[in-house]
């Protein structure tokens, strides 16, 4: 394992951890640094999946107490609070959706120029939500505990905006949140907390798609990676959070506009 391999860990174990959970999309970024380090091929998939693991568990250290609820016989009561029945109403579409689709978005999604237009396409959509609810502030549910099954569900399908990569898993669901009536601060929190099982899933079976492409070789560059990403992610999550309680998503939407255009500059241009 070389001094290159390592760095390479750093850098997008760092992009991983600060885009995982904001409204930017991770795998966009991935994408665009992955094709501008060179860092490309089987290995480079398996490497980006494990990673977002260290993202996902920087999560449930965050939210213990919400996940260790969900083990327990109230966490399972829809009429106590956020229950397993929300999360699994929040993720069913996506997952179902996803699977079928898996190799059509792999073959044809993963490209800078289509993740430019999922980037742009995203803030776009974060910024009709804040439009929308805008003059409502005072009418948004912030305790998380109240969401309805409904809600979930409709939140769940706003969430299949995220399969184009680019349009960013928390942006579209943070969004989708918004207009079925939670804040800012309650959207971000139950977009954080379905990620988590539906990350798992996804990586979980992305890993067994490549685990043949994995080497001993490798696993001091899954490792720095993945801690990285875990480390990095913690204090983004913490961050954003802290961000919401005082600013909309729209600065998120202007970066990715941005971001989008530097990008099919370097590509293509």
């Amino acid at each position: 394992m070389d001094m290159d391999n390592n760095l390479i860990a750093v850098i997008i174990g760092i992009v991983e951890g600060v885009t995982e959970f904001l409204p930017v999309s991770s795998t966009g970024h991935m994408i665009i640094v992955g094709n501008m380090l060179g860092f490309d091929g089987p290995v480079a998939d398996l490497f980006d999946v494990f990673i977002q693991l260290g993202a996902i568990l920087s999560v449930v250290f965050i939210y213990k107490e919400r996940f260790a609820r969900f083990f327990t016989k109230e966490g399972w009561q829809p009429d106590k609070g956020l229950s397993v029945w929300h999360v699994a109403a929040g993720i069913v579409p996506v997952m179902g959706v996803a699977y079928l689709g898996y190799s059509y978005i792999k073959a044809y999604l993963f490209s800078p120029f289509t993740v430019a237009i999922g980037l742009v396409l995203g803030a776009f959509w974060m910024m009709f939500a804040e439009y929308k609810t805008k003059n409502k502030q005072a009418e948004l549910e912030h305790d998380i505990d109240k969401l309805t099954l409904k809600q979930a569900a409709i939140v769940g399908a706003f969430q299949l905006l995220s399969l184009w990569p680019g349009f960013s898993r928390s942006g579209s669901t943070i969004a989708g949140a918004l207009l079925v009536g939670l804040s800012r601060e309650a959207a971000a929190a139950f977009a954080f907390l379905i990620a988590v099982p539906l990350m798992f899933a996804a990586c979980l079976y992305d890993l067994l798609k490549h685990i043949n492409y994995l080497n001993a070789g490798d696993f001091q560059m899954l490792a720095i990676g993945f801690i990285t990403a875990f480390i990095v992610s913690y204090f983004s999550v913490l961050w954003f959070l802290k961000f919401l309680n005082k600013y909309s998503l729209t600065s998120f939407a202007y970066y990715r506009i941005i971001l989008a255009v530097a990008a099919l500059w370097y590509f293509y241009f």
